[in-house]
């Protein structure tokens, strides 16, 4: 594995150099500094301890303390050395890092599962040791790049379970699950392996439907839980077009399979068929019928799956044919609940509107909204629709950033650091300093000093800057930094079942 010293943008490499001479200390935030989406002014805190775990202890300890001196400085110089140039940076920083043989770095956060409005930082971060402030905004771009994904499909997974929960209080009986309506679809269509992991992850915060198998042990990993003993994530039992159209080539038929399906290979399992390879609505009103009584001696659920088509006529007319066919039971707040052997499944085409769409028809018509599964691919996981526009999901979506507010020297004087950009417009030819910034953009201001995070009397969660080490010690009873790792070990771990805790409010 790589030099983890290796995983930053080169100019950091640089700034050890350049800092102060009496530098002792630097004070970082992580901090959303706004929205590019009108109505999203939260994101979810999540991916903080796997981080930590992956990257500040394993690989660290791996790839960096845990390599013999000569090993990591060969690899580190070689590159920088060629790249950079050997007087653009100070080789003692690194020579001195592994020497010390941890990490000098301290983390504090809110915890995991919080919803925190913009503006307000997320993470703290701070050097442990006089002789390295530099190393704080040195993990700066690792941090970044591995976080902003997963909290946004924290916020994705979240947006979701919001529409699920408004359409189930009004259509279903209160004991249904909410948790298995919609599922994560997306794997193939992310970035890389390691992005459709961790999006997935932060997707299972609100449920616990997923096609992405490695989310699973990603998350035992990471978030103390076990799929064993507890529900983490479960997958499906489905077919895909190779199968169908297979089979069709081999039977010459697509019934054949159906009925092989409910009587030989699941006869005891739940299970989903796409059955749009050929003529879906063949399938639903005419095949569906011959199979009525092996559907009906069948211990488990079929879920008709379209694939083509609009999504939104294709799932809710599904459901009213399928009642047609087979019938159910209306439930205590007068919705038909189709019978228990057949569902209608949706699976990755499903954005926000659409879900709210479908649960609209169904419930005009009289129907309870788990009568359908939905799903939610690559698509929603990266872009949200907002009317008749896009908004792609990237890290200044919510404008993260991690920016250094607070410094002391060897002498011990505390001093508060920010940045202020003027925001300019040209007005008749010349530049001019003004309140707004320039086309309305988020404006780039840090905080200054140390941040206090804490609830107000309203129970909004909202930040004061402009303290010390010393001064923020008074607000230890209200300040919701949480200590969470310190010199190469963690100091406090969340469960994945106490981040879902705390996100839905005990209502997973």
């Amino acid at each position: 594995m790589a030099n983890p010293m290796l995983n930053i943008d080169f100019y950091k490499a640089t700034h050890a150099k350049m800092y102060p001479a009496d530098l002792s200390k630097i004070v970082s935030y992580l901090t959303p500094r706004g929205s590019r989406i009108k109505g999203e002014e939260k994101l979810i805190m999540f991916g903080l301890q796997a981080f930590i775990k992956e990257f500040m202890i394993e690989a660290f300890d791996r790839d960096f303390f845990g390599k013999p001196f000569e090993a990591v400085t060969e690899e580190y110089f070689r590159i920088i050395d060629n790249t950079l140039g050997p007087q653009a940076y100070n080789k003692e920083m690194i020579r001195n890092l592994h020497k010390l043989g941890y990490l000098p770095i301290e983390v504090s956060a809110l915890p995991e599962g919080t919803i925190v409005p913009v503006k307000v930082p997320m993470i703290q971060l701070t050097n442990t040791h006089p002789d390295f402030p530099w190393i704080v905004e040195y993990i700066e771009s690792v941090l970044s790049a591995e976080m902003w994904h997963g909290m946004i499909s924290a916020n994705v997974g979240y947006m979701y379970r919001q529409i699920v929960n408004k359409y189930y209080d009004i259509s279903t009986e209160d004991d249904v699950p909410r948790a298995k309506a919609l599922g994560d679809f997306s794997f193939r269509g992310q970035e890389s392996l390691s992005s459709a992991v961790k999006s997935s992850a932060a997707f299972c915060l609100s449920f616990l439907n997923t096609a992405t198998v490695p989310a699973v042990p990603y998350l035992e990993k990471y978030y103390n839980c076990d799929c064993t003993k507890e529900p983490v994530a479960y997958g499906a039992v489905s077919t895909e077009h190779s199968v169908m159209c297979s089979n069709y080539a081999f039977d010459g038929d697509e019934i054949t399979m159906f009925r092989r399906l409910l009587t030989e290979l699941y006869p005891d399992t739940s299970f989903s068929v796409v059955s749009d390879s050929y003529d879906y609505w063949n399938v639903v009103n005419n095949i569906l019928p011959q199979l009525k009584e092996e559907i009906m001696n069948h211990n488990g659920t079929l879920l008709i799956r379209g694939d083509s088509g609009d999504p939104v006529e294709v799932v809710t007319e599904t459901v009213f044919r399928l009642w047609d066919i087979f019938g159910g039971t209306v439930n205590s707040k007068g919705y038909k609940v189709l019978d228990n052997h057949v569902r209608a499944i949706y699976g990755d085409s499903i954005t926000p509107q659409r879900a709210e769409a479908i649960y609209n028809v169904l419930i005009e018509k009289s129907f309870a909204c788990n009568n359908v599964v939905l799903g939610a691919g690559s698509f929603s996981m990266q872009c949200l629709e907002t009317g008749d526009t896009l908004a792609p999901f990237t890290r200044d979506t919510f404008h993260i950033a991690v920016k250094a507010t607070y410094c002391e020297d060897k002498n011990g004087k505390q001093i508060p650091i920010f940045k202020a950009p003027k925001n300019y417009r040209k007005i008749n030819g010349e530049f001019i300093a003004v309140e707004d910034s320039p086309n309305h953009e988020i404006s780039k201001k840090s905080h200054r000093g140390m941040c206090c995070v804490y609830k107000d009397d309203n129970g909004e969660i909202v930040c004061r800057d402009g303290y010390t080490t010393d001064t923020i010690k008074e607000t230890a009873d209200i300040n919701m930094f949480v200590p969470v790792f310190r010199d190469g070990r963690m100091l406090r771990e969340y469960s994945l079942a106490e981040i879902r805790n705390r996100l839905h409010g005990g209502k997973f």
